[in-house]
């Protein structure tokens, strides 16, 4: 005979107090799963390719996975990793240049710096040295085996602003910048407003103007309507060319010589030293959030320089991987520093993990400065709460975001969707994401 022996009030106490968290578990598991599948059954979403990761940083544990462990392009969301990349290498400030004073001569070698009077900026350190010496000034070719395009990249974009040539020492932005405001038009840098480099017409059949430039050469055009009386302000990325164009557009821009150096680095006398632009992060939360391209790519190069003198995107790759991404739980295919290219795969769980590494590396305030938030950057158009601080990224067909969320109740969360091969727009898809975290934000 089975003799039963009802539970005292105690114990009943004491298993209730050892279920609950698990039950809570199963129950927030059980919600999470159905609004993913909402998710993935919603028109933009029904026939693409979806990843989804859910992770709680503070408990250390998974909150939802689906297909968290598939290769997705990532678009823009590669930039998570060249933050990274940047918060490990880049220390306080931002390499500009390396020099080396004689009693007569400047040596100066660049090492990627963006900044370079480029129009966010007004403080420009480098430009300050090379206008006030009174020494002969002698550019220094760097080790460079970057290519002037990453790889993969759509080579029909030559002429749109958001793929500028990579390059040693970028200058404007390595963009030619055009502006027309009723019967004022001009073109920078200086150069290009040469007779040759920059030509405009009317054409009575257009509506709003457009810019473009030669495949093959900086050959600038600007067409616009009869009446277009309207402010353009238009960005041409330019062919930056060979170390004597990099000298002559300086040259241009000092208004004095500028020489190029004819023996290596090591056969000059004394150590270079490094001038220092601008404190890091005032590069990477543009990067972020306006999801800058030649700003990303560039942060990689300025690493490397940094690094070994050697200017090399992939050699700096292969060093994050090997020295600080090593426990990532797949291993990506990671080949350029914006995600322009179709060549990078990544999975969501290896987002959530560069990302939880960055949370328990940086203060939380600095990171939430860098990534955009609700109605900021690329997200100005969503997440008005500002519970999301995340980077976007899109091509054609792959929509992206990835970063940390914020519950009503206080919990960060890290996550990562990614969807490749969709057929609706990106807005579509944004806006069913949008939804999807809500939910986890509203009821945890």
């Amino acid at each position: 005979m089975i003799r039963k022996y009802p539970l005292k009030p105690a114990a009943l106490l004491c298993l209730a107090l050892f279920c609950a968290p698990a039950l809570w578990a199963q129950q927030s598991r059980t919600s999470i799963r159905k609004w993913a599948q909402e998710l993935l059954t919603s028109q933009p979403l029904r026939q693409a390719h979806t990843g989804i990761c859910i992770y709680d940083p503070a408990k250390k544990e998974y909150w939802y996975q689906y297909q968290s462990d598939k290769y997705f392009t990532p678009a823009s969301n590669t930039k998570i990793f060249t933050l990274f990349t940047g918060l490990q290498m880049l220390g306080d400030s931002l390499p500009a240049l390396q020099y080396l004073e004689t009693d007569s001569v400047l040596y100066v070698r660049g090492m990627g710096d963006p900044s370079f009077l480029h129009p966010d900026y007004t403080s420009q350190p480098a430009m300050d040295l090379l206008t006030r010496t009174d020494k002969r000034i002698v550019l220094v070719p760097a080790v460079i085996t970057n290519k002037r395009f990453g790889p993969g990249w759509g080579w029909s974009d030559y002429a749109d602003y958001y793929q500028p040539e990579l390059n040693e020492w970028p200058m404007y932005g390595n963009v030619a910048r055009i502006k027309h405001h009723g019967d004022t038009i001009s073109i920078t840098p200086p150069a290009f407003s040469y007779e040759g480099h920059f030509t405009w017409e009317v054409n009575d059949t257009l509506r709003e103007p457009v810019t473009n430039r030669d495949e093959r050469s900086n050959t600038f055009t600007l067409q616009y309507g009869p009446h277009d009386n309207s402010l353009l302000l238009a960005e041409v990325p330019y062919i930056t060319g060979s170390i004597t164009d990099l000298a002559r557009r300086l040259q241009d821009t000092l208004h004095k010589p500028v020489a190029i150096a004819t023996q290596p680095p090591a056969a000059y006398p004394g150590a270079f030293k490094t001038l220092y632009s601008r404190p890091v992060d005032s590069l990477f939360t543009p990067m972020m959030h306006r999801s800058d391209n030649f700003f990303a790519e560039q942060t990689l190069m300025m690493s490397s320089a940094k690094l070994w003198d050697t200017i090399s995107t992939h050699k700096m790759i292969a060093y994050m991987e090997e020295h600080y991404l090593q426990d990532l739980p797949d291993e990506p295919q990671w080949v350029d520093g914006s995600g322009l290219s179709r060549y990078n795969l990544f999975t969501p769980r290896d987002f959530v993990s560069v990302l939880t590494k960055m949370r328990e590396q940086y203060p939380q305030a600095r990171l939430w400065d860098i990534f955009p938030t609700g109605g900021k950057g690329t997200l100005r158009n969503y997440y008005r709460e500002q519970f999301v601080h995340a980077k976007t990224g899109t091509l054609n067909g792959c929509v992206a975001l990835s970063g940390y969320l914020v519950t009503k109740k206080g919990k960060t969360l890290v996550f990562s969707v990614l969807v490749n091969n969709h057929n609706n727009t990106a807005t579509n898809v944004r806006r069913a994401v949008e939804r999807f975290l809500t939910d986890i934000r509203n009821n945890y």
